[in-house]
């Protein structure tokens, strides 16, 4: 019989995984003292975030082509790629603040964190070969909360320096790469990743069901990370300070929670109906944002943390459904393509959606958000009907 899993695993993994991940977004919430006093273009955000997100494609593809993290135990990789993302964090407080420099710094933060959030989940399935897909939920909320951390940093020390809070960002990141070393060991499940092939593109679209669930992700990509990225200027219209950084973290944050109750809810009514209900709930917030931004604030406040909770409680649910619908031969190619062409979507939107709220009014591009939504939800439906 299989020995029972240690306690500690799951949440020592998650605390690893919450602490590697705060490089992510942490550009994103000093920006405003970077733009102050560099004279930054309001577009640059996009460009900055878009560099993360490519840096994390490559380095995800880099990778799993070269099996890295099978011929080398996966949490020292997972170590040393969080010592990088620490050292790239203190360089970026160090160095000059040229776009030109920040968007190296970020592109290869990205390819430090391929070496954090996949070698994450690749170390907790070798300790979870039942019940992973709740450990996946906890997984991804601890994702989201590093990526809400900038935040809640920025909000605790108002007053200071972008470059302090940069500092605090790699000492936190270096900590995650430490806990991970020193209180997971290799999991007992831990196997060698069939090496990537290109006929898995094949598979994403022939295959009815993956289709559905690629797709589905596809739409929710298109959603999510460009919403993080105009998040702070939503809030902004109403708050500003240390005030408008908490209400960023909540949103973002609160993805967490949706994330563990999705899994919760999945052993019980299925993956692709809680993912298919978070997916069109935010896509209508979208719709709704136009009118929205001026509710009252009581609604307002609400409108917004629910559609930061549902814009990303689904993501584990669309990997264990690509996951469970591939062929077993095939299942780490199509996730690697899945989550590269999904992270290549969230690049447009980022950019795209950054470059429009710069030029426009938020109720007037917000609603394009929805576009996702509404192609995924399509998508999905196939699965919805037979509640996989």
């Amino acid at each position: 019989m299989p020995r029972p899993v240690p306690r500690r695993i799951l949440p020592a993994i998650a605390i690893a995984q919450f602490c590697g991940t705060s490089p992510w977004f942490a550009i994103n919430a000093v920006i405003g003292d970077l733009q102050r006093a560099n004279g930054l273009p309001d577009a640059a955000i996009g460009w900055l975030t878009g560099a993360v997100q490519i840096g994390f494609i490559a380095g995800t593809f880099a990778f799993a082509l070269l099996a890295i993290a099978d011929r080398f135990s996966p949490r020292r990789v997972f170590l040393v790629a969080a010592l990088v993302g620490a050292a790239l964090a203190v360089l970026t407080a160090w160095l000059p603040p040229r776009l030109e420099t920040l968007l190296v710094l970020r592109f290869a933060t990205g390819v430090a964190l391929a070496g954090i959030y996949p070698v994450g989940m690749k170390i907790a399935a070798g300790w979870y070969e039942k019940g992973l897909g709740f450990a996946l939920g906890v997984l991804v909320g601890a994702l989201l909360l590093g990526t809400a951390l900038p935040f809640g940093l920025r909000a605790l020390g108002a007053e200071a320096s972008w470059q302090s809070m940069m500092l605090l960002v790699a000492a936190v990141t270096a900590a995650g790469g430490v806990t991970m070393a020193l209180a997971v060991p290799d999991g007992p499940q831990l196997s060698p990743a069939a090496p990537i092939s290109p006929r898995a593109l094949a598979v994403i679209w022939t295959d009815r069901n993956v289709r559905a669930s690629a797709f589905g992700y596809f739409g929710h990509m298109w959603e999510l990370y460009a919403l993080f990225v105009l998040c702070p200027a939503i809030v902004a219209l109403r708050f500003a300070g240390a005030t408008a950084s908490w209400w960023v973290c909540a949103t973002i944050g609160g993805g967490a929670v949706s994330c563990m109750v999705g899994g919760w809810l999945a052993r019980r009514v299925g993956g692709a109906r809680v993912a298919g209900v978070q997916l069109a709930c935010s896509g209508l917030c979208a719709v709704l944002s136009p009118w929205m931004l001026d509710a009252p604030l009581p609604l307002w406040a609400v409108w917004l943390l629910v559609w930061g909770a549902t814009a990303s409680g689904d993501s584990p649910q669309f990997s264990a459904l690509t996951a469970n619908n591939a062929p077993r031969a095939a299942i780490g190619s199509v996730l690697t393509f899945v989550n590269a062409i999904g992270f290549s979507i969230s690049v447009a939107t980022i950019v795209g959606f950054s470059a429009a709220a710069a030029a426009w009014p938020l109720h007037w591009v917000l609603p394009g958000l929805a576009l996702g939504p509404a192609v995924g939800s399509w998508f999905l439906a196939p699965l919805w009907r037979r509640g996989r």
